[in-house]
């Protein structure tokens, strides 16, 4: 394999992060995986060389020794002399998954590092579903975290889950159009608000473009959230924020990532697939796309202009989560 297989290495591909894996370990785990495949090659022919050796003289009844020129393997290029061939890969972790989220995880493999920073100054937006859990809060707003207190939901209907979704949605559309530094009176920026392209240029608290309800069956429900900018314990903390805006408790049971940036669940690797031959043609087949969607994420865009600093607007924290964020515990952003 040698350097013709680390060639085809160099790139982005995604991996499907179980729950309870830290994404270091799974970093890791690619890396030695990549490794193994790489050092499993067959090695090349041992370079020859001419020594001359002692040995007895053909046809001498004496047994006279005499010094033949004999071509012998040099031993210097021998694995079990100077070890393995590839002893350490550079291997990156783009927009990160805590211990207990799973999903779309995309790494970078030697010169792709570089284009995991393209990624992060794309300012990419993230699709996850959440699960939640009303009728109980935790210090941590986890399942599993202490319990602090427990209400009834019998009230709770989708209708007003729908309601505090469509406030939290508008309110974080206003923080978007400040944090992006558009000027919407120009005709360029008011197409790209109209089709949903407005993101912000610089960091910003977590921006939430879209969210709705996909299953209400209480006490559970599953939120699709579409945002960037955010962790995964802002996003369990939404969903404790929900349950207060909805006179009761929640709790996150899940959050799950289903896209990162161009890279889906349909891009993402399985744990049973984190070898060297899976790996190298998921870099090659999603190269193309990721060279177009990058010059095309970070093409300057029309409209920008130097606008007063959104933290004068918003306060350090970000948009509220509702339009009663006073009420749910605080901005979303924390």
């Amino acid at each position: 394999m040698g350097s013709a297989g680390l060639a085809r290495l160099h790139g982005l591909f995604a991996a499907y992060k179980p729950p309870g894996l830290k994404w270091k370990h799974l970093r890791d785990i690619v890396e030695l995986q990549l490794l193994k495949g790489l050092n499993a090659g067959k090695p090349p022919a041992p370079e020859q060389r001419v020594r001359f050796l002692l040995g007895p003289m053909e046809g001498s009844e004496e047994k006279e020794l005499t010094l033949t020129a004999t071509s012998v393997p040099t031993l210097t290029d021998h694995l079990l002399v100077h070890g393995p061939a590839f002893t350490s890969l550079k291997v990156a972790v783009g927009h990160r998954l805590d211990a207990q989220a799973s999903g779309v995880l995309v790494l970078g493999v030697g010169h792709g590092r570089s284009l995991l920073t393209d990624m992060y100054n794309a300012h990419l937006t993230k699709d996850y579903t959440v699960r939640g859990l009303l009728g109980k809060a935790t210090d941590d707003f986890c399942e599993d975290g202490r319990l602090v207190e427990k209400t009834t939901y019998d009230h709770v209907t989708r209708e007003k889950l729908d309601r505090i979704l469509a406030l939290i949605q508008g309110s974080h559309q206003k923080a978007l159009v400040m944090y992006s530094n558009l000027d919407l009176q120009t005709q360029e920026a008011y197409e790209m608000a109209v089709r949903g392209l407005i993101r912000p240029m610089n960091k910003s608290p977590m921006l939430i473009t879209g969210i709705r309800c996909l299953h209400f069956a209480p006490p559970e429900f599953l939120l699709e959230v579409q945002c960037l900018h955010e962790t995964q314990k802002q996003l369990r903390r939404l969903v404790h924020e929900i349950g207060l805006e909805l006179k009761t408790t929640a709790v996150c049971s899940q959050v799950r990532r289903t896209r990162d940036g161009f890279f889906t669940l349909d891009d993402a690797l399985l744990r049973t697939r984190w070898d060297l031959h899976s790996i190298q043609d998921a870099i090659q087949a999603t190269a193309p796309r990721v060279a177009a969607e990058l010059e095309k994420s970070l093409r300057p865009r029309p409209g920008t202009q130097q606008l007063p600093s959104p933290s004068q607007h918003w306060g350090s924290e970000g948009p509220s989560s509702t339009s009663k964020g006073q009420a749910a515990g605080g901005a979303v952003g924390g």
